[in-house]
């Protein structure tokens, strides 16, 4: 049996009011480079990295109008200090002459047998120990034809006395003043009496220098300082280095250099390489092979050895600065990966139909490439420039390590990294301040140049 037809319902076709239509677009248009903006900024590492890059050039480009100091001024009264905000120290008085203190009665036996001779009995100072000097006596050791005077900056342990700062000739001398490069911290010193050998019996006493000045030294920071007045330095907050000079002003003289490089050596070598790899991937042919032959003979050529030439060329003696010689350096050898970067990208492009369109309308050979080609390529060059800012800062840095890029007096990271290196295990800070600003540039242009290229790649282009 066959059900009957539905009975007809007008109020099912009844029409719609337009007031209920939801008109315009759910998502508005965006432009290839919107869209890239859009996705960049869903990548942290990449915003962190950005943020960064930001700092960097804040801190270079106007970090010097606000700290005020001459990046090559030394402060001799602060030699390798480390970081502090606030430093007071007292004005010492001057000291006067100091004399040898000679015991009259204690005749040198050289047949004793030095490796037995005992300690002195007493270690005293002489007046109040200051960073100016520390002077000591101690009482005589029979049989001893000398003493031998150790200082060290850790306790004595295992027969290490520290380093040899004196040596007294004659068993009758019994003091003795050290004034060789103190620092207001806690020292060991060690006395032992020799004859042919060395005792290996000691006394060791403590002493802890409290901050001073002298006080030639302080009336130039504070004129009019008395002894016993109390200077403050001028503020130093990332310390000073092996010759007194401020590490913070440094820090941003050397950004000035090492970005200089780092952003001028891959924009011109980027220029150049782009120009050729755009003219041999669209012309093809025998100009294409001429032009890839000549880049494959430029990237087999060593860059240490024509940085040297370079160097030579242009008349950069040892010790004078090589910042010209090692920028031209840069940018002739290195064009190469973007000439064929950007010659493998107007290769995809050149048949492309819209290139083939402007070539029917009568579009010249230069207006294709400058005007369709290039720009299309945007892109990835600029991915590839990200990429080639690290690369050239590393490499000054390292040149200028090995002493073939900056010279002193002239700041670069690299040179005051091959700097603190030589105080590293007494004063880190030297070497660690260069280094991580060296480490952390070229890490966020690197995170940058890695968002960038997931940004512009156009096959991850969103269709949200």
């Amino acid at each position: 049996m066959v059900d009957p037809a539905p009975a007809w319902d007008p109020s099912l076709f009844e029409p719609v009011q337009r007031s209920s239509i939801q008109t315009g677009v759910a998502r508005p248009s965006l432009s290839y480079w919107q869209d890239a903006w859009r996705r960049l900024r869903k990548n942290p590492q990449a915003v962190v990295s950005l943020a960064i890059v930001v700092a960097l050039l804040v801190f270079t480009l106007f970090g010097p109008l606000v700290w005020r100091v001459d990046p090559n001024a030394p402060e001799l009264t602060r030699v390798s200090k480390g970081p502090s905000l606030r430093v007071e120290a007292r004005v010492l008085p001057e000291l006067p002459p100091f004399k040898q203190e000679t015991v009259p009665d204690v005749p040198a036996r050289p047949e004793a047998d030095g490796a037995t001779l005992p300690a002195p009995e007493r270690l005293e100072w002489i007046g109040e120990p200051t960073i100016e000097a520390v002077r000591m006596r101690w009482t005589p050791v029979p049989g001893a034809a000398g003493y031998l005077v150790y200082r060290s900056e850790e306790p004595p342990a295992g027969g290490y006395l520290g380093l040899p700062v004196g040596t007294i000739d004659g068993g009758n001398t019994v003091s003795f003043e050290d004034s060789f490069n103190l620092e207001d911290r806690a020292y060991y010193y060690s006395v032992v009496g020799q004859n042919v050998a060395e005792s290996k019996q000691a006394i060791t006493r403590r002493v802890v220098l409290p901050p001073g000045v002298s006080l030639a030294d302080a009336q130039t920071i504070q004129p009019g300082a008395k002894p016993g007045d109390v200077v403050r330095f001028p503020l130093r907050p990332f310390g000073t280095d092996s010759l007194g000079r401020d590490l913070l002003a440094r820090l941003m003289a050397g950004a000035r250099v090492s970005l200089f490089i780092g952003f001028c050596a891959p924009l011109l070598s980027l220029a150049i390489g782009v120009l050729i790899g755009g003219i041999a991937g669209y012309m093809g042919g025998s100009v294409d092979q001429w032009l890839m032959r000549i880049t494959d003979f430029v990237i087999a050529l060593p860059f240490l050895l024509f940085m040297i030439l370079f160097k030579v060329a242009f008349g950069a003696g040892p010790g004078q600065s090589g910042i010209s010689a090692m920028l031209v350096a840069l940018v002739v050898l290195s064009w190469t990966s973007a000439a064929r970067l950007t010659r493998g990208q107007v290769l995809q492009l050149r048949e492309s139909e819209f290139v083939q369109a402007s070539r029917l309308l009568g579009a010249r050979p230069v207006y294709l490439l400058l005007r369709h080609l290039l720009p299309n390529t945007l892109g990835v060059i600029l991915v590839s420039f990200t990429f080639a800012i690290p690369g050239a800062i590393f490499t000054e840095a390292f040149l200028s390590f090995i002493g073939m890029g900056v010279a002193p007096p002239t700041p670069s990271w690299g040179s005051m990294c091959n700097d603190g290196v030589q105080t590293f295990l007494t004063h880190p800070h030297e070497l660690l301040l260069p280094a991580f600003f060296i480490s952390i540039a070229v890490l966020a242009f690197n995170l940058l140049g890695d968002g960038l290229r997931d940004a512009l790649d156009p096959k991850l282009r969103s269709v949200e």
